[in-house]
């Protein structure tokens, strides 16, 4: 196997020269950089749902996972956009994206954070857009996700773009933004309510919260999902699967950031 197909993980390289060593100790520490990189090291030319076979299976992970409903997702050929909430911020991304694509022939993309990206192995499922910062999108993600939405692909998507949060003392999703209605109207794309059950530390949520009452913009909190990611070893997931919405729902009866809420409201129903 060429060297350059091997992905390494390096905090040091990418830090500031001047980072002091005992930061960059704790940044390696959170991001698991040493069994991130044994892991690798030994599942070289894994990509796209055999990854994350590896990475949820008792290779890694070693997670559980439980189902309902999964009679609610049409059997015929008809592209889906499945919506979910977002608890976990990787993880379940992962599990959902492998599990629905085992139920729909892994003719399914995911669209995520553009930071992601980074998982080389998962590049064939993952579609990136930027959900950070100010100015738009960029021209070539939204370029990329209009091609997604006008194929024959399924699609799994987050509205919050973030993972959820802890608001109002209750872990849940920002609201949801209102692309997905958009696109999936013009595509005329049936939706697919799920709700995953999971939850992060309560550091990960305090964290989040000090944050926004400290008035500090950037989410310090992406930093930690790789440690959070391995705090959900051995643990059982479960999520449910709602009746699709015919996209013909979404009339001019309300706008599409009101169907988006609606949308999510009826998700967390599920709960």
């Amino acid at each position: 196997m060429e060297e350059q197909n091997i992905i390494h993980i390096d905090v040091e390289s990418v830090v500031n020269s001047s980072t002091p060593k005992f930061v960059v100790r704790y940044l390696k520490k959170i991001v698991h950089e040493d069994e991130m990189n044994s892991f690798l090291c030994g599942h070289v030319g894994l990509k796209d749902y055999d990854f994350i076979r590896a990475v949820i299976g008792p290779e890694l992970l070693n997670t559980t996972i439980s189902m309902e409903g999964l009679e609610n997702i049409p059997k015929d050929n008809t592209p889906l956009c499945f919506v979910s909430n977002h608890p976990l911020g990787g993880l379940d991304g992962m599990i959902l994206a492998l599990c629905l694509g085992e139920q729909r022939n892994y003719h399914l993309q995911v669209i995520v954070n553009e930071l992601l990206m980074y998982m080389t192995p998962l590049n064939g499922i993952f579609v990136p857009v930027h959900v950070s910062g100010k100015g738009g999108q960029n021209k070539q993600y939204v370029e990329r996700v209009n091609e997604l939405y006008s194929s024959d692909y399924d699609i799994l998507t987050f509205p919050s773009g973030k993972c959820s949060r802890k608001i109002d003392g209750v872990i849940q999703d920002p609201e949801w933004k209102k692309s997905f209605i958009q696109k999936s109207v013009q595509h005329k794309r049936d939706i697919v309510p799920i709700y995953f059950d999971g939850q992060n530390s309560k550091f990960f949520y305090n964290l989040g919260l000090w944050r926004t009452r400290l008035g500090i913009k950037k989410n310090i909190e992406m930093l930690y999902l790789a440690d959070e990611m391995f705090k959900a070893t051995g643990k059982h997931f479960s999520f449910k699967v709602g009746k699709p919405v015919p996209y013909t729902t979404f009339d001019h009866s309300r706008t599409h950031v009101e169907w988006a809420q609606w949308v999510r409201e009826r998700v967390y129903e599920m709960k």
